[in-house]
């Protein structure tokens, strides 16, 4: 199992501080900058987890300041008004949408669907597939992914058509999550993309 342990989680996601370091947090050997783990390795890519299935928290990673709750204008915690987060959300390291190739900034956002995985985990996965969107003008990417290892999956796919065959309610349920977590109409639906796509967005944004 390809799962990495993470850098600094309190007892409960919603406890989450940037630093946190009191009695409840564990230490572990993740690097200071998860942005510098490779994107890839061998036919797996990696990802960081930041938010745990399960949790209406948003949690990012910061360069210097670890994983913390975001915050809304004005320091109140930024919670999501809708249902949880229907898997665990993270990031691709070693990746950068640059805007100047029309990118938003950020490294390529993936929904790992398994079980709850711990904020800051390293886990190994497969795309299954990509669910693009429009966020404020900007195009937003989310790979869609299961764990490499398949003792960790929900259920048993390895590609985008059976995906769409076999497991198409919750391919609608991320569907719908994402087009209402930041209420209605906030995002527009593009369409969706295979697996063969997803690995062709980490070529084209992978800075390692």
């Amino acid at each position: 199992m390809r799962f990495t342990n993470f850098l600094c989680t309190c007892a409960s996601a919603s406890l989450l501080l940037y630093g946190c370091n009191d009695a409840s947090t564990t230490a572990y050997d993740l690097p200071d900058d998860p942005y510098t783990i490779a994107s890839t390795e061998g036919d797996a890519l990696n990802v960081i987890i930041e938010i745990p299935a399960g949790t209406n928290h948003k949690i990012e990673y910061r360069t210097g300041r670890g994983f913390g709750n975001d915050t809304l204008p004005g320091g109140a915690t930024r919670v999501i008004n809708f249902l949880p987060y229907p898997g665990n959300y993270g990031f691709v390291p070693s990746t950068l949408m640059d805007r100047e190739r029309g990118g938003d900034g950020d490294a390529l956002d993936v929904l790992v669907i398994s079980e709850t995985l711990p904020t800051g985990a390293q886990i190994a996965a497969k795309p299954i597939g990509t669910l693009l969107l429009r966020d404020r003008g900007e195009i937003d990417t989310k790979i869609i992914a299961v764990p490499v290892d398949s003792t960790l999956r929900v259920f048993q796919v390895d590609n985008y058509l059976q995906f769409a065959l076999e497991q198409d309610a919750a391919r609608n349920i991320i569907e719908t999550w994402f087009l209402n977590y930041k209420g209605a109409g906030a995002t527009e639906l593009l369409r969706w993309e295979d697996e063969a796509y997803a690995w062709r967005e980490v070529r084209k944004w992978k800075v390692d």
